[in-house]
């Protein structure tokens, strides 16, 4: 069995507290993301939305042009803060997620991005899967009012450590991207996301522990923290669950890091326990990793 994590990998979620200043949300986003790189953390997650409130009426106003890249300061300070902030801390750094705009097309996406040690941009990520939901007496709320989505699996490979998979909140719900990303030789998925207080408690623990158990790797979400004053409440809870569905690390709703220490090891005892990659039957049901599978927007 190929070893999927070269070395170990010391994890990091910022449960970052954001409000309605851009700059100010960018200042705190630097410290909390330094503090993780002196405890020794290599790859850093920033949560979904980490330089702007999260919802449909702020994502027009706080939206960045990031193409053509690498864009202007004036463009994308967000952007720019990243890139150094990477640089600084010699980390890889995955920055949660911010409100992007095209201006050739005329359409905003929920775009995350992602710097390596160099503060080179190596990934981006358009949410694939747009928040569109109506539970009766609970919540409402719908993305595709503003936003459109992204039209593609993003894989990035950090050379030292092997392959990961990024992904933004709802996209958690679909496990073909967790089930391609598994096959194409990950061995984390990583998730920032803003879960409210009724998909939350239901399904937020519940779905990291799935995509962790069915796929036997690492699975990080990096949520916002809770701001009961906000007009959209997140749940918090950042985790990261190990290759047999165990919670290693899970924060409160305050605004903290965790951290989880991430071993090869551990993904390769699973599966030969629990050998399931062997036992699938594809004779009997389809490989989606074997289909059409776009990797470029």
């Amino acid at each position: 069995m190929a070893t999927l994590l070269k070395k170990p990998l010391k994890l990091a979620l910022v449960q970052l507290a954001t409000g309605s200043d851009k700059s100010a949300n960018l200042t705190r986003a630097r410290s909390r993301v330094l503090e993780a790189a002196q405890q020794g953390a290599s790859l850093i997650v920033l949560p979904e939305c980490f330089n702007s409130p999260y919802g449909c009426q702020y994502f027009p106003n706080y939206a960045e042009t990031l193409l053509p890249t690498p864009p202007s300061q004036d463009k994308s300070p967000s952007f720019h803060a990243l890139s150094s902030l990477a640089k600084e801390a010699s980390i890889y750094l995955l920055g949660g997620s911010i409100p992007e705009y095209e201006t050739d097309t005329k359409k905003y996406f929920n775009t995350s991005l992602m710097f390596n040690p160099k503060g080179e941009l190596i990934a981006t990520h358009r949410k694939v899967h747009l928040f569109d939901i109506d539970i009766p007496g609970k919540i409402t709320f719908k993305e595709s009012e503003i936003l459109s989505p992204g039209n593609k699996v993003t894989l990035v490979n950090l050379p030292e450590y092997g392959k990961i998979a990024i992904a933004i909140c709802y996209d958690i719900r679909f496990p073909e991207l967790a089930m391609i990303a598994a096959r194409k030789q990950c061995f984390l998925l990583i998730y920032p996301g803003a879960f409210n207080l009724t998909t939350g408690a239901l399904h937020w623990s519940l779905q990291a522990r799935a995509r962790a158990m069915d796929n036997q790797l690492y699975v990080g979400l990096c949520s916002p923290a809770r701001d009961m004053e906000a007009s959209y409440n997140a749940w918090g809870h950042s985790m990261v669950v190990d290759p047999n569905a165990a919670v290693l690390t899970e924060a409160g709703d305050n605004e903290e890091i965790v951290y989880a220490d991430l071993d090869g090891a551990k993904i390769e005892e699973t599966r030969k326990g629990i050998p399931l990659r062997g036992q699938r039957r594809f004779d009997v049901y389809p490989d989606v990793s074997g289909g059409k599978i776009r990797f470029d927007e």
